[in-house]
């Protein structure tokens, strides 16, 4: 039996859970979300908990039980608490502004690079160095941030780029002069 699978996932006041079919959705106070499961998957819900089971104890269905039990956890938790991403721009001159649904990004290129924020996320820009990304969809939530970092990934050498907040950087030492 799958560890993560096997739990029960608890649903808190205030949030609704409903299946229909092969699909499971969630409201809660922050929102709502569906889902689509796997049609091998077998989703119930009892009383305040919603159990998911399989069909047999092949490889793939052992997998498919512990991803979909996930999956619905974290449907339960972004609609009661948003997930949220926090991002810092680290160099001089690098900035960020936000202006209606384009974030744009000022990081050492000759130009200005302007990302749209999807539709279910919501980015807020507190200063010009920190980002922060807010979405019910913990998927969402984290593709946008990543596609923020990957615009500049912070480099070893003096740190710079954007980087989550808590993110450790290994610095790497620089050319060594002197001695031969």
């Amino acid at each position: 039996m799958s560890r993560i699978g096997k739990k029960p996932v608890s649903i808190p006041s205030g949030v609704k859970v409903e299946i229909s079919g092969a699909r499971i959705s969630a409201k809660g106070p922050a929102g709502e979300l569906s889902f689509g499961f796997h049609p091998l998957m077998q989703v119930a819900v009892e009383g305040s908990e919603v159990i998911v089971t399989r069909p047999d104890d092949k490889r793939s269905s052992r997998a498919l039980h512990g991803l979909t039990r996930s999956l619905i956890q974290n449907m339960v938790n972004g609609v009661v608490k948003p997930f949220e991403k926090k991002l810092e721009i680290i160099g001089v001159g690098y900035n960020a502004n936000l202006a209606g649904t384009k974030l744009t990004l000022q990081v050492g290129f000759a130009n200005k690079i302007v990302l749209e924020v999807p539709p279910g996320v919501k980015c807020e820009v507190p200063d010009a160095t920190h980002v922060i990304v807010k979405s019910v969809d913990r998927q969402a939530c984290g593709q946008f941030a990543a596609d923020i970092r990957a615009v500049r990934p912070p480099e070893p050498y003096k740190g710079k780029g954007i980087r989550y907040q808590d993110e450790f950087v290994r610095r790497k030492s620089g050319k060594a002069f002197g001695s031969k």
